[in-house]
């Protein structure tokens, strides 16, 4: 007998096939049958009408960091929403584990970077995980059978390098027998179900003390040697970011790139591939990368988000503005010095010309403040700014915009938040998208989903981008749109029986209504441990989502299942081909 019967659906199966309306039938978590409506002979104990509605796989998202959240949020809010069954976390190279079990000092080191690093709130990492675990695989353990969906994780250097080295890993270099030590954690960690390895080098991570992390002081041998040790195992991964994934990649970051993959013999995939009309050689310059890595055995994947994600900023906490040369040194001061300095012309001038410089990289167009537009404010000053742009108000008051925005973030201490608005949302960048999302070797995600909660919110790339395919840009059409968030990211990570609608694959499935889908606005709620804020987004036109064929939305409510799996890597997944 049929679990689940679902009847009369439009079933896009993930491959990239032409729709069909079909009926399947799900028995033990998988898919027991796709057939022509009213064939399905086997009864059901229960079955529903989808006439109308668009079947598809579960969306893979490739690069989340919701390796903390799970603990409280077992359901991956608002990403599973959102139709997403799999998560890949532990990327950016920082994870939760392993921990050294002599040195409790090392969890509250990792608390304070990942709340510094990645925009989690500290208060929700003290009360919301136990971090009772020493090993990588008890941290798996401590996962398996409470979250909702599946959910598979790589194995962060910086922790690696923190349990071997100590305070040491933050600016030392491991001796021979440390790295070799490293290795075999890292192996350890693989025998357990780690998907690979995932490292960072980019001058944007720095830890709660504000030093380096731990892997930006890594040479091109330690990851290599780590790279090397990944290859010894089935069905794993490299993650890497460096300073160039903002921008353009220098030489030496191509050559370390891929020397890492070639060595592994395994696909790196990094994060993120911005698209902009306007620099036109920068993807050309990011996807030389792809091109030396297969001549020299290896693949690099490019992610790239099919939606514009704004990241808003405020000049009353850390964010990217403090990454600005010469900024950090003023944002950092306590709020009173903060707002006097920031009155003053003289330091402004200098601050401006300082984010003008070539030094200030990719970070320049930040300092572009008429773009901004007000977000919440808190003060009867602001009262009815909030949406508006500050060029506008700037010119009403007289003002230039930097002296504008600081008088208005002044009146609420600095918590005022900012929205920059994007420059990249013209015509021409969109076709560039569309052009780009073609190659063999980029693909689609990089939402961040679980960091940076009071900042962004890129979880809900998904619904807004089928959104958009069939009533807005329409750059893709449904069946390639559908392939580029399920079966593309379980073919890029060799997911076994994932990412398509096929009889005895496993049953992660999401039905909606195309003609509604999407993702509601962004709005601050305050429902982390200890009431701390996160930006959440409502999906719109989602019926209903299935995890291993337990329905875990219905109506965009989450029905309170947990049938997601932790998946390990050589059980779940197998290994894929660089040539």
């Amino acid at each position: 007998m049929l679990d689940h019967l679902i009847r009369g659906a439009t079933v896009v199966d993930g491959t990239g096939a032409p729709a069909r309306t079909a009926d399947v039938g799900i028995r033990g978590g998988l898919i027991a049958a796709v057939a022509a409506p009213g064939t399905v002979t086997e009864p059901a104990r229960t079955a529903e009408d989808a006439s109308g509605l668009v079947l598809c796989p579960g969306f893979v998202d490739p690069h989340t960091h919701y390796d903390a959240q799970l603990f409280w949020d077992p359901y991956a809010t608002p990403s599973m929403n959102h139709g997403v069954t799999t998560v890949a976390g532990g990327n950016c190279g920082f994870t939760l584990a392993p921990l050294h079990p002599g040195r409790p000092e090392d969890a509250d080191y990792t608390r304070r970077m990942m709340s510094k690093v990645e925009g989690m709130s500290l208060q929700a990492l003290e009360d919301g995980v136990d971090w009772t675990w020493s090993t990588f695989g008890e941290y798996l353990d401590a996962l398996e059978g409470r979250i909702a969906v599946n959910a598979g994780f790589m194995v962060g250097h910086c922790a690696l390098r923190r349990h071997v080295m100590g305070a040491d890993a933050v600016g030392g270099q491991p001796t021979a027998a440390q790295l070799d030590r490293m290795t075999a954690l890292l192996h350890e960690a693989m025998d357990a179900g780690a998907w690979g390895l995932s490292t960072t080098q980019s001058a944007t991570h720095s830890d709660g003390d504000g030093a380096p992390v731990a892997s930006r002081h890594a040479r091109p041998d330690e990851l290599i040697a780590l790279a090397r040790a990944v290859g010894d195992h089935e069905g794993t991964q490299l993650e890497a970011i460096v300073a160039g994934c903002l921008d353009r990649f220098t030489d030496a970051e191509i050559d370390l790139l891929v020397a890492m993959s070639a060595a592994a013999g395994r696909p790196l995939n990094w994060n993120v591939l911005t698209i902009d009309a306007a620099v036109p050689d920068r993807v050309p310059r990011q996807l030389a990368a792809s091109e030396r890595a297969r001549r020299a055995g290896g693949r690099i994947v490019a992610l790239t988000m099919p939606i514009l994600t704004p990241m808003n900023m405020s000049l009353g906490s850390f964010c990217a503005l403090n990454l600005i040369p010469g900024w950090g040194a003023v944002l950092g001061l306590p709020v009173p010095e903060r707002i006097a300095e920031l009155r003053d012309p003289a330091v402004r001038a200098e601050m401006l010309r300082r984010a003008d410089s070539p030094e200030a990289g990719v970070f320049r167009r930040l300092a572009d403040f008429g773009r901004y537009v007000i977000g919440d404010t808190y003060s009867k000053e602001n009262e009815g700014l909030t949406g508006r742009v500050v060029r506008d108000v700037a010119a009403e008051r007289g003002q230039d915009p930097f002296a504008c925005l600081v008088e208005i973030c002044s009146h609420d201490d600095l918590r005022t938040v900012l929205w920059p608005m994007p420059t990249d949302n013209d015509p021409a960048s969109w076709a560039l998208r569309a052009q780009t999302w073609q190659h063999e070797d980029v693909m689609l995600g990089g939402s961040d989903a679980g960091a940076h909660l009071d900042r962004m919110c890129g979880a809900p790339y998904t619904t807004r981008f089928l959104g958009d395919c069939l009533r807005g840009r329409r750059l893709v059409p449904l069946e390639q749109a559908v392939r580029m968030l399920s079966d593309d990211p379980a073919r890029l990570f060799g997911l076994r029986g994932r990412g398509r609608i096929e009889e005895g694959a496993y049953a992660d499935l999401v039905l909606f209504d195309a003609e509604r889908i999407d993702a509601g606005p962004a709005t601050l709620v305050h429902d982390l441990p200890g009431g701390s804020p996160r930006l959440d987004a409502r999906a719109v036109g989602i019926v209903s989502v299935r995890v291993n064929g337990v329905e875990t939305v219905r109506d965009d409510e989450v029905t309170g299942a947990v049938p997601g799996r932790v998946l390990r890597s050589g059980r779940d997944t197998e290994t894929v081909a660089t040539r």
